[in-house]
């Protein structure tokens, strides 16, 4: 939960490296375990638990933002929660399908968090600020909405294939629940993620208050 406040109060650069480098790191040390030894039945159930938790907590926490940051912050929750699928089947496949949605995250969080930052000179902070992007700035838009849409796991962009791979290998791994989870968190992320490309596209400009002449 302390993800949100550190997104915010940190500076750009510094949030997008906290948003990536920990899960690389974590998820290779893990997957070195599993290539390399085991980690057991026990160990497999809780990344089952903390997967399920993980996408469900950042799908409903993330319909009540009105931050930009504080969004990407809880779909990173929830991103983890999909990335921890393929942990949980404990198999070569599931590794194979953590390693992609690693990479494809990593490229995802990167872009927006570019966009982000060279958003700051408008100083874009809330949601609402990005109303009327497309008009002061098409291509910035359409390259941010096309990265939220990815991040949504909108089909055919990237964000979906390693959704649907990893949702593919959970079920032939036997994990019948976690998919389904995975599936309605994600229906639920569509909505959240897709503000951004809504209100960027199609809101309104922020009103400017000036001050009465005198």
């Amino acid at each position: 939960m302390w993800a949100p406040d550190i997104y915010e109060g940190s500076p750009t650069p510094v949030t997008a490296f906290l948003s990536i480098a920990p899960k690389i790191s974590i998820s290779a040390n893990i997957s070195r375990v599993s290539i390399y030894g085991s980690y057991g039945a026990t160990l497999q159930k809780i990344f089952f638990f903390c997967s399920i938790a993980s996408m469900i907590l950042g799908a409903l926490a993330a319909m009540a933002q009105t931050k930009v940051k504080r969004l990407l912050a809880n779909s990173s929750i929830g991103h983890v929660g999909y990335i921890r699928t393929g942990l949980s089947c404990g198999t070569i496949e599931g590794i194979q399908s953590l390693l992609i949605g690693i990479f494809i995250y990593a490229s995802m969080t990167i872009d927006a968090f570019a966009i982000v930052l060279a958003l700051r000179q408008t100083r874009v902070k809330y949601i609402a600020d990005l109303g009327a992007l497309a008009k002061t700035n098409p291509i910035l838009a359409i390259t941010f909405s096309i990265t939220m849409f990815s991040y949504a796991g909108i089909p055919p962009l990237a964000g979906f294939c390693s959704k649907f791979y990893l949702f593919f290998v959970a079920l032939g791994c036997g994990a019948y629940f976690l998919a389904p989870v995975g599936v309605v968190t994600s229906v639920i992320g569509r909505w959240a993620a897709g503000r951004l490309p809504r209100v960027s596209q199609f809101g309104r400009p922020k009103a400017v208050l000036r001050a009465p002449d005198t």
